[in-house]
């Protein structure tokens, strides 16, 4: 059985499309969070039920976790106190670090209880901050495997005790070629390293024709959480320099998050409000189809924030050129494999509104160049990017683990 480790479980769009992957091809697994979510971004029933199975840690009573940590040496023995010293005097990056991965130790031998007489073959986090330590210490507590995959605030902003998680996973899964050469950095052997893009299924986003444009506004897109990595502020002032150049424009942004009232402030202050809208509404994933229709281009100009946060590759790019959208975006982390220059879509520098504003004016100005770019970021999603190929690896490296053959008869659509 494969046990994942995640903060939020179904609140993390991309867990819940690679463990779509995961049921697809029978690979027997559990899924485990820090938290029970409050929201998350699925309709379907599968996703409800795997909410409801979902094993949450917290809120954990402190005597608990006192009673699993006084009895693990007793427990664990030699593996408990190596894990200890670890967190005692393993590389660490700040001394706060050091003092969460102890506490998150103390977490995984409560974790740890749980799950003894359980079949537990490998634990695989998905992320690896919190959640990513609390899977490491628990996988050497119970003398198992253990993986992680890692994406962007989880190595940077959130980063605790990366070195020793390299150096204890079996592999470590890239979602780029820059998380491959970031993990390299950090010690990776390259035969731990492979690279797993997260990728869609294509067949659920149909591209539907973009209407002429002779009489109307064009139509910008753009969606995400409403946070400072997503660049909406440079989006914004990209369609102050399109209108005040004379340019018809309407820009739909939709998402919800604690910059929304910011957002709609620098709108009416720039004399927006006509021309751009907040939905204010987290987007579900089975309403992304119908929100890009109508649209002419999709924008997500990502930023590296200031709390050092970035977007390791953004799913909804993804989903926008799979659904016929021409796209831009930033020369940022793993995104340059997705969106190439002037092939699959544009790429402009972070927070540079000037040069989101000429790529936006190149696709209104240009429009068969807008349909060549569309055509290809449809193509390249269904070449490299398809979930049903980007898992491949990952899903036989299960396979080895359990010690289990592909099973042809397995279901290869979720309802």
């Amino acid at each position: 059985m494969i046990h994942y480790i995640t903060a939020l479980g179904v609140a993390d769009a991309w867990v819940v499309t690679e463990l779509t992957a995961v049921e697809r091809e029978a690979i027997p697994f559990k899924l485990h969070a820090l938290r029970a979510p409050q929201q998350h971004f699925f309709k379907s029933d599968w996703v409800a039920t795997l909410n409801e199975e979902t094993r949450a840690i917290y809120p954990l009573r402190f005597s608990a976790a006192a009673f699993s940590i006084l009895r693990a040496p007793f427990r664990y023995r030699g593996r408990f106190f190596r894990a200890l010293l670890n967190g005692l005097l393993g590389p660490r990056e700040s001394v706060r670090a050091r003092i969460a991965a102890l506490a998150h130790l103390c977490v995984a031998c409560h974790w740890a209880d749980s799950l003894r007489g359980e079949d537990v073959s490998h634990i695989h986090s998905q992320w690896i901050h919190s959640a990513g330590t609390v899977g490491m210490y628990g996988a050497q507590l119970l003398g198992v495997s253990f993986s992680f995959t890692g994406h962007a605030a989880d190595l940077f902003r959130e980063r605790v005790a990366l070195k020793d998680k390299i150096r204890q996973a079996e592999f470590v899964v890239c979602i780029s070629t820059f998380h491959r050469d970031f993990f390299l950095k950090e010690g990776a052997r390259e035969d731990q390293l492979f690279i797993a893009y997260c990728g869609i299924d294509p067949a659920h986003f149909t591209p539907k024709p973009i209407p002429p444009r002779a009489g109307r506004a064009f139509q910008i897109r753009a969606s995400g959480r409403l946070v400072e990595k997503k660049g909406f502020t440079y989006l914004i002032d990209a369609c102050k320099l399109l209108t005040d150049r004379g340019e018809d424009i309407q820009c739909l942004i939709g998402g919800s998050g604690p910059l929304e009232e910011s957002l709609r402030s620098q709108v009416e202050r720039l004399g927006l409000s006509d021309r751009i809208t907040l939905t204010g509404d987290m987007l579900k994933q089975e309403d992304i189809p119908e929100f890009m229709y109508g649209g002419d281009v999709f924008c997500l100009p990502c930023v590296w924030s200031s709390d050092n946060d970035v977007d390791g590759l953004p799913q909804m790019l993804m989903e926008a050129m799979a659904c016929g959208l021409p796209v831009i975006s930033t020369r940022l982390v793993g995104i340059p494999d997705l969106v190439i220059h002037e092939e699959t879509g544009l790429l402009v520098e972070a927070n540079d509104a000037a040069q989101l504003y000429d790529a936006i004016q190149r696709i209104i100005r240009e429009e068969e160049f807008a349909k060549q770019l569309a055509t290809a970021g449809r193509t390249c999603i269904e070449d490299t990017f398809d979930i049903h190929s980007t898992l491949t690896t990952l899903m036989n490296t299960y396979r080895d683990i359990l010690g289990i053959e592909a099973d042809e008869t397995a279901p290869k659509v979720l309802s």
